[in-house]
C-alpha cells in the first residue's frame, strides 16, 4: 500500500470521527500508540511489533489528513534533501 492509499483508506473508514475528537485528541491518541510500540519493541513478539506499527502508521494518516498534509509530502525531503 502506498502512503496516500493509506491515508485515503483511514479518511474512508474514520475520517469523520477523527476531525470529531480533532488535532489535539488524535495528537494524543498517537502519542499512546507510540508508548505501546516502544513497549513491543523492548519485550514484544513481532506480531505485537507489527501491530503496534500499524497502529502508529494509521493514527500519522490520521493526523495528516486532518490537518490537510499529506505523508508523500512529509517524506520528501528525505529523498531530495536528507537531515
Amino acid at each position: 500500500m502506498e502512503l496516500a492509499e493509506l491515508q485515503d483508506l483511514m479518511e474512508r473508514l474514520y475520517g469523520e470521527a477523527d476531525r470529531e475528537r480533532g488535532v489535539p485528541a488524535t495528537v494524543a491518541w498517537l502519542c499512546e500508540e507510540l508508548g505501546e510500540l516502544a513497549q513491543a519493541v523492548r519485550k514484544g513478539t513481532r506480531e505485537q511489533q507489527l501491530h503496534e506499527l500499524g497502529d502508529v502508521l494509521a493514527w500519522l494518516a490520521s493526523l495528516a489528513n486532518q490537518m490537510d498534509l499529506t505523508l508523500d509530502d512529509a517524506v520528501a525531503r528525505y529523498v531530495t534533501n536528507p537531515p
